[in-house]
């Protein structure tokens, strides 16, 4: 890893400039990269073009990738299977004779999105799926909706007892010697009221729907397309599943995709949480069941499987350009360098604000927060003991962090599995929704400079 010093910063903010003007955020984040590995290469004396491709190589070899790709891709084959049975459009009718208004309808999404709680990815994608149709009755801009799942999602995650979130960061815990092994969940238990912008973010949902805090901004603008009747997003690349129904003389039922949905998610719960074993067995459940009671043929059923899995692909491009943007960060010491520059500021009352505000610097520009969180927990940990700083409120800092850049990037996962979900462009839903993430994060941040001076020392 080198030391480039403000050079680091460049790639993401290349990519961040060159998404607003471009409209575009696969060529942004290409760009970005190559910006990246010219400058190593100058640096380095070695070939940018060759760092790249070894860099993306790496990247596709990696574990976490292979993680994502077969998770997400799988997502979409489920969610394929669940829309052509019409399961979802049936559950979308059966919700929507009991929403009777605008208000119902968004506090249905937001309630639908607490109930999946596992995973961030299964929660963007179903609660997308499943409320649009409802939304866009009562004329609410996928914008809006976007909003609601994304905010849902992450943040969510990580102030749940037991998450795909908790469980990956107790492991961290663990490797780190905070925790014994196989203890790790239990003492994420004494982080989860410290991570103050997953609070912050959920509950301010309901208050942004009951309108005790404005519509501003793009969110607005999109609200007054939404009454003109264009709940769309202009310019949108529609990446989400458009298929027919199975060709059935069975009448679509919500059970169609309720249970799949329930067998997914008590399969992740039963399995340490591993989402790629539950929506494995998901997919798997889904695909027997409906061969069971013929809602379609054996080649029916695995041409959707591909079908799903190949909507995914869009998203998934994204997903792994934006994990070779924090290879080049890696490579350039962004995280060293952020958490150096920030070094003389530090003592033990403002450890968790300096914390929460120079590592969320870094997810937002680089759209990662797993690899950030096993990067930085290393560090804060011994930092927080040897300042005799309040340690759980400092990991909290860094969880709050990452669950940030998740919320706020325009190319992060989250941002693009919610955008595919809704049939937004990301774009779009990123700068609509900035203003209330900005809010949460400022008052997180309010809220760690506060406990800084005043929490108790464990």
């Amino acid at each position: 890893m080198g030391n480039y010093g403000a050079l680091a910063l460049i790639p993401p903010l290349a990519v961040i400039v060159l998404a607003i003007f471009l409209r575009a955020s696969f060529e942004a984040l290409l760009i970005g990269c190559v910006v990246g590995f010219i400058i190593i290469g100058q640096h380095q004396h070695t070939n940018f073009f060759t760092d790249f491709t070894d860099s993306f190589t790496k990247v596709m070899e990696d574990y976490s990738t292979v993680w994502v790709i077969v998770v997400c891709g799988l997502y979409g084959s489920l969610i394929g299977l669940m829309v052509r049975s019409g399961g979802a459009m049936k559950f979308g009718e059966d919700v929507l004779r009991y929403l009777k208004t605008k208000r119902s309808a968004l506090l249905g999404t937001w309630f639908l999105g607490l109930f999946v709680f596992l995973d961030d990815y299964l929660s963007a994608l179903t609660v997308g799926l499943t409320m649009k149709k409802i939304t866009d009755h009562f004329k609410v801009p996928r914008e809006y909706l976007a909003y609601i799942v994304n905010t849902t999602a992450p943040p969510l995650c990580v102030i749940v007892p037991l998450s795909t979130w908790t469980l990956f960061i107790g492991q961290i815990l663990e490797k780190c010697n905070y925790a014994t092994k196989g203890q790790g969940n239990h003492v994420y238990l004494s982080i989860i009221p410290y991570s103050l912008y997953g609070w912050v973010s959920v509950f301010l949902v309901p208050l942004v729907i009951l309108g005790i805090i404005p519509l501003v901004g793009k969110m607005k603008k999109a609200q007054q397309r939404a009454d003109a009747g264009e709940t769309l997003t202009p310019g949108t690349r529609q990446a989400a599943l458009k298929m027919e129904h199975f060709e059935t003389t069975r009448k679509p039922h919500a059970v169609y995709f309720l249970l799949p949905i329930f067998v997914t998610l008590a399969a992740t719960f039963m399995l340490d949480n591993d989402a790629m074993k539950g929506v494995m067995i998901g997919v798997a459940f889904t695909f027997v069941f409906y061969l069971i009671i013929k809602l379609g043929n054996f080649q029916q059923l695995s041409e959707t499987v591909f079908t799903g899995f190949n909507s995914m692909v869009y998203a998934l491009a994204l997903v792994v350009m934006s994990y070779v943007l924090k290879e080049v960060g890696d490579q350039m010491g962004l995280t060293q360098y952020v958490i150096n520059g920030v070094k003389p500021l530090i003592d033990r009352q403002l450890l968790p604000v300096i914390i929460f505000v120079s590592i969320s610097l870094i997810t937002y520009t680089t759209g990662s927060s797993w690899g950030v969180y096993a990067v930085v927990i290393p560090i804060v940990i011994p930092l927080a003991q040897s300042l005799h700083a309040n340690v759980p409120m400092s990991i909290g800092a860094v969880v709050s962090a990452g669950v940030f850049g998740a919320n706020a990037c325009l190319y992060s996962d989250a941002t693009i599995l919610t955008s595919q979900s809704t049939d937004t462009n990301n774009l779009a839903h990123s700068f609509s929704q900035l203003p209330y993430a900005l809010l949460a994060f400022g008052l997180s941040a309010v809220g760690y400079w506060v406990l800084g001076y005043f929490a108790p020392i464990p």
